[in-house]
């Protein structure tokens, strides 16, 4: 005689089970599709700097006015820890797109309690660069107290402060030695503290006359910085056991500025006239294949 009591608690097992495989495997679908996919790291291999051919942003002022998709005025006084003169506005007078050119420009006019106008211009929000190579061509200004300067702060300032976010100065001058092409990385040692390491490149051009190209190659654990296309680097960035942590593998955003006076070429003197400009025909952002 066919045992039914013992046949039912098999069914009702074989159901338990199917529905606790069932329930399982929903449980593990559910969460697979919570695991966000890994954000792809390109170009973190070092190249060549002619091998950066593909251009994937740029900037070239062509029309009237600032692209504001691409740009913040970072605005304000109070010496930005260097003791500078200038109110950084957003003023049309201080920033304006003219001739296919981004016109930032200094001037001497009274703006709160600081002698001197001009103008910070940032990416912050906007456009963030990781690895790939970054050309800037512009002419800059010179005289005894003007600090031109192209530069790159690390996206995450907000959550880490400078200097351990890190700091890619790609060019800075001294207004009072335009022959001299300033390149800098600053960080934090493992103690918090302030380090950087850099070079100074003495040219037999005063950099003011002309345009040039202004690069920087950014790969895993190297920064190069690289001046009118020439494709051997003046200046090589390696790790450097000195910044801890390491911050120049994350996404960086760029910063075009003219200040004036303060620790880094003093202040004006009376040889230098205002307004003094820096004008940017491009900027563009390559990687390799």
């Amino acid at each position: 005689m066919r045992n039914t009591r013992y046949w039912g608690r098999q069914n009702d097992k074989l159901v338990a089970s199917v529905l606790l495989v069932w329930a399982l495997s929903s449980c593990t679908e559910t969460k697979t599709k919570n695991i966000p996919a890994p954000t792809p790291v390109v170009n973190q291999e070092a190249r060549d700097y002619d091998q950066y051919t593909e251009k994937v942003w740029s900037d070239e002022f062509d029309g009237f006015f600032l692209d504001e998709s691409n740009w913040v005025y970072e605005q304000g006084g109070g010496g930005w820890g260097n003791q500078e003169l200038q109110n950084y506005t957003n003023s049309t007078s201080n920033a304006y797109v003219s001739g296919g050119n981004l016109v930032i420009q200094a001037r001497k006019e009274q703006s709160g309690s600081n002698a001197y106008t001009s103008a910070r211009l940032i990416t912050k929000g906007k456009k963030t660069f990781q690895f790939g190579r970054i050309d800037v061509r512009a002419k800059i200004p010179k005289g005894k107290g003007v600090w031109p300067a192209i530069w790159m702060l690390g996206a995450d300032i907000d959550q880490n402060n400078w200097p351990k976010c890190g700091e890619i100065d790609i060019m800075e001058l001294r207004g009072s030695k335009p022959k001299e092409l300033i390149s800098t990385m600053h960080y934090a040692t493992s103690t918090g503290a302030h380090g950087y390491e850099g070079d100074t490149k003495v040219l037999p051009v005063d950099l003011s006359t002309d345009f040039h190209i202004y690069s920087v190659v950014r790969s895993e654990n190297m920064t190069r910085f690289y001046l009118d296309g020439n494709p051997q680097p003046y200046y090589t960035y390696n790790n450097s056991t000195s910044a801890s942590p390491y911050p120049f593998n994350n996404g960086f955003f760029l910063i075009l500025n003219v200040a004036v006076g303060g620790h880094f070429d003093g202040n004006p003197d009376g040889s230098a006239t205002f307004p003094q400009q820096m004008q940017v025909d491009y900027v563009r952002y390559y990687q390799y294949k």
